[in-house]
């Protein structure tokens, strides 16, 4: 079995910092955090789908537990490796069912929470969830870090997919090429490590990755 180092339940963290100042989306009077705090609130924001819906397409945004986020333009790295994987578990996916889908889609978790991670897998028998946007929570969720949205990914979005029951969250650190594979039980994540450089999902029994097979591939993609 693999091994369980360690549990992440996405609780706060008893730390005080000075916030920069939210931006401002003067189009429809709503205030947006450019970043998360580093303690992550437990009080609902003032914000709802119904809000969130109403907003432009640009700038993107996500709602978390009621308070806006916009979301920066992905680089090059990242798009990269969300290609990859997308491509990866598009094969994962073939032949049975399962869809796998990219960003931007809003996956709406709650009143209070539409995101759009940067990757989804949906398996068979969740795909009613599956319309113009996805209602529901996917079994696997895909963010790929970058400096805006790390502490996001790590935060409020970990403690809301473990909450809305997503089966399987993978956390996706480009520049230092490793992947934090995390599986729910009973509402919190904990760590599944893979074993001889391979990772098999509890979860999703089709989903395998190659971990040395995927780096040299971005190697090669990022190659002169």
């Amino acid at each position: 079995m693999p091994g369980r180092p360690k549990i992440l339940s996405g609780r706060p963290w008893n730390l005080k910092v000075r916030l920069p100042p939210p931006a401002i989306i003067l189009a429809m009077s709503v205030v947006s955090r450019q970043e998360s705090p580093a303690s992550p609130s437990s009080l609902l924001g003032p914000y709802c789908r119904g809000d969130y819906e109403a907003l432009p397409d640009e700038p993107r945004c996500e709602l978390i537990y009621g308070s806006l986020f916009v979301s920066p333009s992905p680089s090059l790295l990242h798009q990269l490796v969300s290609g990859i994987l997308y491509e990866r578990l598009r094969a994962c996916a073939k032949g049975n069912g399962s869809r796998v889908i990219f960003a931007p889609l809003d996956v709406c978790l709650s009143e209070h929470s539409v995101v759009q991670p940067d990757l989804l897998y949906i398996s068979r028998r969740r795909r009613d969830i599956v319309g113009e946007r996805i209602e529901g929570a996917p079994d696997l969720l895909v963010e790929i870090l970058s400096p805006g949205t790390a502490r996001r990914d790590r935060g409020e979005k970990l403690r809301l997919y473990a909450e809305s029951g997503v089966r399987e969250y993978w956390i996706v650190d480009p520049t230092e090429q490793q992947i934090e594979f995390l599986h729910n039980e009973a509402g919190r994540f904990v760590v599944v490590l893979p074993m001889d450089g391979r990772y098999a999902s509890q979860a999703l029994p089709e989903v395998r990755l190659d971990l040395e097979a995927l780096w040299r591939q971005l190697g090669e993609e990022l190659a002169p």
